[in-house]
């Protein structure tokens, strides 16, 4: 190619490619994930065991986690990064499920697993389930504790993770056992194993700002004021009921639902009734709190929660509410009571951390006499701001309603043939854009060089 020719090519290409590669760079800067849920039956056939005839055992729910539909678990508060250029993804999602089975005359557990803090990391065509394990060994009851054990292998089954939607969504990725997987779980299960299909949705910023995967919750500020006894700044009280009540409502049975209204918000598994007002003195607390919960459903159920108010007095806690119900009305009746010893302020913030909470007699009456005085309901926790900066925990954050949804099917689908980041107008892939400019500049370039070939020809034609 004749000198002149290959300046003007050159000139094309720096033009081109430079006007492109930054905004290609810009792209491929990984976007932060926040918010989301993450919903994993663990194993089916495992929770049957725990809570059958053979293990005589229980599961209890840590961090904010839910159950959802048949024999799932739902874990909260997506934090992590997504690239839309590459699809690489990771995110952790809060929350745990402990089990328990297999009592001994001296009241321990034999079997004794917790299973939380979920994290997905996708690279390429892999994907990874991480957990932290805490186990007792079957057999030797030896307590092992392991961070972020790559649990499970995930199928994507051809899916293309590339795109530049707002959020990513994956329905049923089918699951294995790794080998550590099948250590950490205490030896009931081989590596190989087929645990219960994955499936997730993240919301993702529409910048780049690019976390890390965490927790998603708030840390309270550092304060700037006197943590002097007095009046609440601020104060929320989050309260789940009871797990069993929650099945039950929007079981096959009942077929209901629950209602939240005048502030009150709904995390999942808890309850969040804010707003709160009232004084704090030596570990002494009397506050009251805004929203009201309503639960409605078939056989007559319609039972409203409203008026909360915590009531601490010398290290215990009751926790109080106006009941509405067809069976039983009353004002400040206190449902359950609870521990909240040596109740202290830290950075201006006093708080109580899932502590348990039992039944009282007026608030079985409450609940129809469904549940006996005594029962163990959902843990209450409890934070009140004593100055204007003190940050209150973060509620459990589900993200948006999945809008697109992908399904992974291993054995059927094609590579390329599964969107799973639903569309959005605040970004897009690079790659169609850049291959069409790379196609013209080849377009042009091949022009230029068959136009030189026909002056060439032309000349020689007429020598």
């Amino acid at each position: 190619m004749p000198a002149r020719l290959r300046a003007l090519v050159t000139v094309l290409c720096a033009a081109v490619l430079g006007a492109l590669l930054p905004a290609a760079v810009a792209q491929a800067a990984a976007r932060e994930v926040q918010g989301g849920r993450l919903d994993w039956g663990i194993k089916s056939s495992f929770q049957s065991y725990v809570t059958g005839p053979i293990a005589n055992g229980s599961y209890s729910l840590t961090g904010g986690a839910a159950t959802v539909g048949d024999s799932q678990f739902r874990f909260h508060s997506a934090a992590g990064t997504y690239d839309g250029d590459t699809g690489a993804f990771a995110a952790s999602f809060s929350g745990g499920v402990h089990f328990v089975g297999h009592k001994t005359d001296a009241g321990a557990y034999q079997l004794d697993l917790t299973i939380s803090r979920p994290t997905v990391r996708v690279s390429g065509s892999t994907g990874t389930l991480y957990v932290d394990v805490t186990s007792k060994a079957k057999g030797t009851g030896t307590v092992t504790t392991s961070s972020q054990v790559p649990f499970a292998s995930l199928a994507l089954g051809g899916i293309d993770m590339r795109g530049g939607g707002s959020s990513v969504v994956l329905n049923n990725l089918p699951a294995t056992l790794t080998s550590e997987g099948a250590e950490s779980f205490a030896g009931y299960y081989t590596a190989g194993t087929a645990l219960d299909p994955v499936s997730l949705s993240a919301d993702v910023a529409a910048g780049g700002s690019g976390g890390g995967a965490g927790s998603g919750s708030a840390t309270p500020s550092a304060s700037n004021s006197s943590e002097a006894d007095g009046a609440l700044a601020d104060g929320a009280v989050d309260w789940g009921v009871r797990r069993t009540f929650r099945e039950y409502v929007t079981g096959g049975i009942a077929k209901g639902k629950w209602t939240l209204s005048d502030g009150a918000e709904d995390g999942g598994a808890i309850f969040r009734f804010g707003g709160g007002e009232g004084a704090y003195k030596s570990g002494d607390l009397d506050a009251e709190f805004e929203g009201a919960l309503r639960f409605t459903g078939a056989h007559g159920l319609d039972l409203k929660l409203s008026g909360v108010r915590v009531v601490v007095d010398d290290g215990k806690g009751t926790l109080y509410a106006d009941v509405a119900s067809a069976e039983y009305s009353a004002k400040k009746v206190p449902l359950v009571t609870f521990a909240a010893k040596g109740l202290k302020a830290k950075g201006g913030l006093v708080a109580v951390t899932e502590a348990p909470a039992k039944l009282t007699g007026r608030g079985a009456k409450a609940f129809g006499s469904m549940y006996q005085a005594g029962t163990e309901m959902d843990p209450v926790s409890l934070a009140v701001a004593l100055t204007s900066d003190a940050a209150l925990p973060a509620l459990p954050d589900l993200g948006s309603t999945p809008t697109a949804s992908v399904t992974a099917e291993a054995e059927s689908a094609s590579p390329g043939s599964a969107e799973p980041v639903a569309s959005s107008s605040d970004g897009g892939s690079v790659g169609l854009p850049i291959g069409l400019a790379v196609g013209s500049l080849l377009v042009v370039v091949a022009a230029l060089v068959v136009v030189r070939k026909r002056r060439t020809g032309s000349a020689s034609d007429g020598d």
